[in-house]
Formats: structure tokens, C-alpha cells, sequence
């Protein structure tokens, strides 16, 4: 999986690093530390200089469901037959109300 540092992301999204740091807090991205131990974000999250639609409200389900940030990039990241596919992939594909029921029943 692909990782961009805070910065990395930013640039991506056209905003400032603030902007970036602001969407981790308000669960609009998820982040994971890297082997450095600084705070990422995993590529496939942004799509045509934006957050992948959706995304905010599978992570809002997961961290409902006591899901850790490396657990939900983990979920997100792992291939699920009834997509097919990875979620993360599905979501690029706009079709993030298949993935939204994944993460309701993954919480349960």
C-alpha cells in the first residue's frame, strides 16, 4: 500500500498541511504511521485531488463499531468477495453504498 506523509497529501489535494491534519481529526481521512513513525495516509484514499467520496462515513461506521485507524485502513485495504474486490477500490468506483453496508455489518 502506497503511503503519503501529511505534506505528500496535501499537495495531492491542492489545501494547506493544516487542512490535511483538520480532515484526520474530523474523520474525513484515516492515517496510519509508517515504519519512521510518521503520521500517513494510504494513496488510494484521494481520487482527482479530493478524498474519495464516502469515505468519511465508512470511517464514522467502523470507529462506531471501536474500530482503530489501522484497523479501518486495514478493512479498507482488504479483499472482500461480495465486492468483489477491496473496499478501498469499490469507493473509487462510486460505489460507496455497497461499502457502507460492508462496514455496518463488519461492526457487528
Amino acid at each position: 500500500m502506497e503511503l503519503l506523509t501529511i505534506p505528500e497529501a496535501a499537495q495531492v489535494l491542492g489545501v494547506p498541511v493544516t487542512r490535511v491534519h483538520q480532515d484526520l481529526r474530523d474523520g474525513h481521512l484515516v492515517g496510519i504511521r509508517d515504519e519512521n513513525g510518521l503520521r500517513c495516509v494510504p494513496a488510494l484514499l484521494l481520487q482527482d485531488g479530493a478524498i474519495v467520496k464516502a469515505l468519511s462515513s465508512v470511517i464514522t461506521q467502523l470507529r462506531d463499531a471501536r474500530y482503530s485507524d489501522s484497523e479501518i485502513v486495514d478493512w479498507l485495504h482488504r479483499s472482500d468477495d461480495s465486492l468483489p474486490g477491496t473496499p478501498v477500490e469499490a469507493l473509487r468506483e462510486n460505489r460507496g453504498r455497497e461499502v457502507k453496508r460492508r462496514a455496518q455489518v463488519a461492526g457487528y
